[in-house]
């Protein structure tokens, strides 16, 4: 069988509300589009109805491939084993909620065709949002584009088209914790965006509550920047600086001036704050070891429990052909 010229890869996790009306605009977009085209959609340990759904729809279309995890491996695990399965030329990721709208792909197609190996939809309005997840969204994005040595496009999810030299490049990614948006901008190519206006979700609750969020942030950060360690070692040396001045001002008063120092209240807040700077990093050089740890053990990234319509082993026939291994 041919490849198909485009992928979309539709990670899904308790989707059972919106995977009728995902279907829907699927099918009518499909029919538009004009070109061969896959669907592999990713089922991320659902609990719900979304996985026996998915065989319904696949019996029927035989364009729809699944993929299904033994559990829940996450969002971006999810992804990465999409990008695996892909077969296309070009290959799309999008969420299954239709906030990413199939109809922008078209617009993606047009700039890959002109020559840009990752074409990236960029956010110019975001319904349906809190002001909480708003503000946090464009703090952390600007924090991260300050800290790490790569340019990340602003505003930006993992809504995005890759060429398969790009999917090529990111196979050869082994990191254990997962950051696709991050990785996409570190590998390059040419790369180019596409405005879009985001829509709220059109079925059922987020995926990404403020836990997963938190966790999704400390991800992006340690797996792209060594900055908060720097800033444990600056933060040492300033307080060793200060440390240093306090105890000369302690001998001055005590052999020149004769005063009595007031010792217990000063010598409870120093301790309390010393004690708190170094508990706070050694957190923050446990969060590294801690993800040195969960790499050096080797373990898969994901486990297959069940395919549709696909083969059961990911589609690495392109890693032994020279034309589409990046130099």
């Amino acid at each position: 069988m041919g490849r198909p010229t485009l992928s979309l890869v539709i990670p899904v996790f308790n989707e059972q509300e919106v995977l009728p009306m995902l279907h829907e605009r699927l099918q009518g977009f499909l029919a538009t589009l004009n070109l061969p085209t896959e669907v592999v959609f990713i089922n991320d340990g659902s609990k719900d109805r979304t996985f026996e759904m998915l065989q319904k729809l696949a019996k029927d279309e035989p364009r729809y491939k699944v993929l299904s995890f033994a559990r829940n491996f996450g969002h971006q695990v999810a992804i990465t084993a999409g990008l695996d399965y892909a077969r296309g030329e070009a290959v799309v990721v999008m969420d299954a909620d239709l906030q990413d709208p199939p109809e922008v792909v078209l617009q993606m197609v047009e700039k890959w065709r002109e020559g840009f190996d990752v074409v990236y939809g960029r956010r110019q309005h975001r319904e349906a949002e809190t002001w909480f997840k708003l503000v946090t969204a464009k703090i952390f994005y600007r924090f991260f584009a300050a800290m790490v040595p790569i340019e990340v496009p602003l505003d930006t999810g993992d809504f995005r088209l890759m060429s398969r030299r790009v999917v090529v490049a990111l196979r050869a990614l082994k990191e254990t914790h997962r950051f696709v948006r991050g990785m996409v901008a570190w590998i390059g190519f040419n790369q180019t965006a596409v405005l879009y206006d985001r829509a709220g979700r059109a079925a059922g609750e987020t995926k990404y509550p403020l836990k997963k969020m938190l966790k999704f942030a400390a991800d992006g950060i340690t797996s792209f920047s060594i900055l908060p360690l720097r800033a444990s070692s600056y933060l040492g040396l300033l307080i060793s600086v200060l440390s240093v001045g306090m105890a000369v001002w302690a001998m001055i008063a005590h052999f020149v001036y004769h005063a009595t120092v007031p010792g217990w209240t000063a010598s409870i807040v120093t301790t309390s704050l010393l004690a708190a700077v170094q508990l706070m990093m050694i957190g923050i050089l446990g969060e590294y070891v801690g993800r040195i740890y969960e790499q050096v053990k080797g373990r898969p990234l994901y486990l297959v429990g069940e395919v549709l319509n696909m083969s059961r082993n990911a589609d690495n026939d392109d890693l032994d052909d020279p034309a589409d291994t990046p130099s």
